[in-house]
């Protein structure tokens, strides 16, 4: 078993292969590490320690949940899971979505990699609109999700404290082009 550390520790992705597949049971371990590490970054999220894996799953669909994975090491590199925003059947075509990527793999195109899969596999199960809320210091994920067809809807401002701190969101949609039409 692989410690925080040790995950955290890994370096990119050794080979050139870059998978992605469905989220396992057994990816647990890795994936609430990459997670740790992003709320360590303190950019990430208003969490400051992830769930437990029941805690994880249970507010994830299980049919949108992802990991990048290296195929010469097995290593998961990155992950993208999806919750509802409602339980109401209008908005059941609507989630919100995280995408964390190993801190030593960033910059590879992994989160793109994972985001493009996860739209595909989100308009194919009938979602219309993709939502995410991100930190406005977050360049690289604005940058990405910009890239990728998000707009942003608006900026929540001080919508929750952080460390002490009132932090906005910016709230990003992606709408899709042949689902919800």
């Amino acid at each position: 078993m692989m410690t925080h550390e040790e995950i955290v520790q890994a370096a990119k992705p050794a080979g050139t292969g870059l998978g992605i597949r469905p989220m396992l049971q057994s990816d647990a371990e890795q994936v609430l590490a990459i997670y740790q590490a992003g709320l360590d970054t303190g950019q990430a999220g208003f969490e400051t320690t992830a769930p437990s894996w029941e805690g994880f799953t249970a507010g994830k669909l299980a049919h949108l949940r992802y990991v990048a994975v290296d195929t010469a090491t097995g290593q998961v590199v990155g992950w993208v899971a999806a919750s509802p925003v409602s339980a109401r059947p209008v908005y059941a075509g609507v989630v919100e979505h995280s995408v964390y990527v190993h801190p030593g793999c960033q910059a590879h195109g992994i989160g793109r990699a994972l985001l493009e899969e996860f739209i595909a596999a989100s308009e194919d199960a009938g979602i219309w609109t993709i939502q995410a809320g991100v930190f406005p210091d977050n360049t690289a994920s604005l940058a990405l999700h910009d890239r990728l067809g998000f707009r942003v809807v608006g900026t929540r401002e001080r919508v929750g404290r952080h460390r002490g701190l009132w932090r906005d969101v910016v709230l990003l949609e992606r709408r899709s082009a042949v689902t919800g039409q």
